[in-house]
């Protein structure tokens, strides 16, 4: 089976990678720059991650006129990182662009790094709304190609320990991009409340 994985650089994409790599899968990286405040980290640890993993050079998505357009705290520094988070269509938009290049490819399906429903902020995280993608999908390419989110039934202190196990490192998950994580954003936050 061929794949394309959704990879940021932060820790559960390069989770998602690896799980499909010990697969046997055919692996196509995809990054997406969608004019995140993040790009230059996340896509510097993306592909030193890839490297490290024997996986190969991420593609790169340049859709970074979104960002511009679709301004949020995760793409437009003047709005708050954490109250104005929600970035309306991301994951759509990120499992479209990746159906498409599966489609181009060949490839049998996509896969993105959500986790367990109980953790969702919003609407595009949920499991209603990867079965109904995967439909709007299958109609705008006129064939089936799977949405998969393995790591759909973990919380974040489930990747943080499969992901040690596994030897993972170099990943970059603060949406705020400045060289130290900044404590605060959602990505941040998520560490501290698994740790609790």
């Amino acid at each position: 089976m061929s794949i394309v994985t959704l990879v940021s650089g932060g820790l559960d994409s390069t989770l998602v990678a690896k799980l499909a790599q010990e697969e046997g899968l055919s692996i196509h990286p995809l990054f997406i720059d969608y004019g995140q405040r993040s790009r230059d980290r996340e896509l510097a640890a993306c592909r030193g991650i890839m490297k490290r993993l024997g996986l190969p050079e991420p593609k790169i998505a340049d859709l970074s006129g979104y960002g511009a357009l679709i301004r949020s705290g995760l793409t437009d520094r003047s709005l708050h990182i954490v109250d104005d988070a929600f970035t309306p269509g991301r994951n759509m938009l990120f499992l479209l662009t990746a159906a498409a290049y599966a489609f181009q490819r060949n490839a049998d399906a996509v896969s993105i790094g959500l986790l367990h429903e109980e953790t969702s902020l919003f609407p595009d995280q949920t499991s209603a709304f990867l079965r109904d993608a995967e439909q709007m999908i299958a109609r705008c390419l006129g064939r089936s190609i799977r949405v998969l989110a393995p790591l759909s039934q973990f919380h974040k202190i489930d990747v943080v320990e499969l992901a040690r196990q596994k030897g993972i490192v170099g990943t970059y998950s603060c949406h705020e991009g400045s060289e130290e994580a900044c404590g605060v954003c959602i990505a941040c936050n998520e560490f501290k409340f698994e740790r609790a």
